[in-house]
């Protein structure tokens, strides 16, 4: 289940990459790459009240990664070394 507060950093077929927002009509932002797209989209969720989550299409149309954004300052950030 999809909250307004996720983000999808997806394909655009013009070229580069989109942030997203669940029925979203329009993109947050277009980026060179893929890299810059996700680091928008989890300023853009951590800016928001309660976090939420970010998850990363391929070009292929595959979820290939998610993560999960938590709001403000996390005191016990979770230790994934992945992201």
């Amino acid at each position: 289940m999809s909250r307004s507060n996720d983000r999808y950093v997806v394909h655009n077929p013009k070229g580069g990459w989109d942030v997203r927002g669940p029925k979203a009509a329009r993109s947050s932002g277009n980026f060179r790459t893929q890299a810059e797209a996700e680091q928008r989209a989890k300023q853009i969720v951590g800016n928001r009240s309660g976090g939420g989550e970010v998850r990363i299409q391929g070009r292929d149309g595959k979820w290939r990664d998610s993560d999960t954004v938590r709001p403000g300052n996390d005191p016990f950030p979770p230790r994934d070394k992945r992201h």
